[in-house]
């Protein structure tokens, strides 16, 4: 693949983000807010402390939250789009569509899934300040080790599919890759500092809320980078002009 492809590619890429962005928008104002407000109400009846707000609630929930979610889009939209550079071709006879959404779930399920189910989205009021260092250090190690799994999982499936067949090798490389993340899960912290008091169902609500704003990011950069990088990399010919070709004279 040339540099101009790669440049074009990565562009869409980007556009791509910023579109799944404004969807992932959405769904975090409808089904995100609510649920940061009810946590925010429930701290401030449970705190004896008031702090003064540097930055207003209603700023945060708008230009704040537009400003994270959409360059977050871009940012990962563009980096999704390099990876899809060097996965084109790579991971089976998927065409520039089909490779689009591959990329789109395997990146849902490891950059973020994965990670969630072992340290899952916590609302406010909920955490200790004093550990959100070590908190935010193991998620992020979460998040790299199951990334660099599903890499060696996908290279592992590669080599073993001339001598078991496609479906047995994706069989063990998955099996392999559930394996290591569940010893990955045994053996790293637990983090519990969800107050005794908390409502379960706002908790609930909110953790669905994440994930469905992420389902919404991904989804979104999948279909719509897989639409642009296809009418790229696999153009349809241009409609023969009616008219065009004329007849031999005899």
């Amino acid at each position: 693949m040339n540099s101009a492809t790669v440049r074009n590619l990565l562009v869409r890429g980007m556009l791509a983000g910023l579109a799944a962005g404004v969807l992932a928008l959405v769904v975090a104002y409808l089904l995100g807010e609510p649920s940061v407000d009810k946590a925010i109400a429930f701290e401030d009846a449970h705190s004896h402390e008031h702090e003064m707000e540097v930055v207003s609630r209603s700023l945060q929930s708008t230009a704040g939250l537009a400003t994270g979610v959409l360059v977050y889009g871009v940012a990962f939209g563009g980096i999704a789009a390099l990876a899809y550079c060097f996965a084109l071709g790579r991971v089976g006879r998927f065409g520039p569509r089909a490779t689009a959404l591959l990329l789109s779930g395997c990146a849902l399920l490891a950059v973020y899934v994965v990670p969630f189910l072992k340290y899952p989205a916590n609302p406010p009021s909920v955490g200790d300040p004093d550990t959100i260092g070590k908190r935010t250090t193991l998620y992020f190690l979460m998040m790299l080790l199951s990334v660099l799994l599903a890499v060696a999982a996908t290279i592992l499936g590669k080599r073993l599919a001339p001598s078991l067949g496609t479906w047995w090798a994706t069989v063990v490389a998955v099996a392999a890759f559930a394996v290591v993340i569940g010893l990955a899960y045994a053996f790293l912290p637990v983090i519990n500092e969800v107050p005794k008091d908390f409502p379960a169902a706002l908790l609930w609500r909110f953790r669905l809320s994440a994930l469905a704003i992420q389902s919404a990011l991904w989804a979104g950069f999948g279909l719509l980078f897989g639409e642009l990088a296809e009418r790229l990399l696999a153009p349809k010919p241009a409609a023969a002009t009616s008219g065009s070709a004329v007849p031999a004279a005899h």
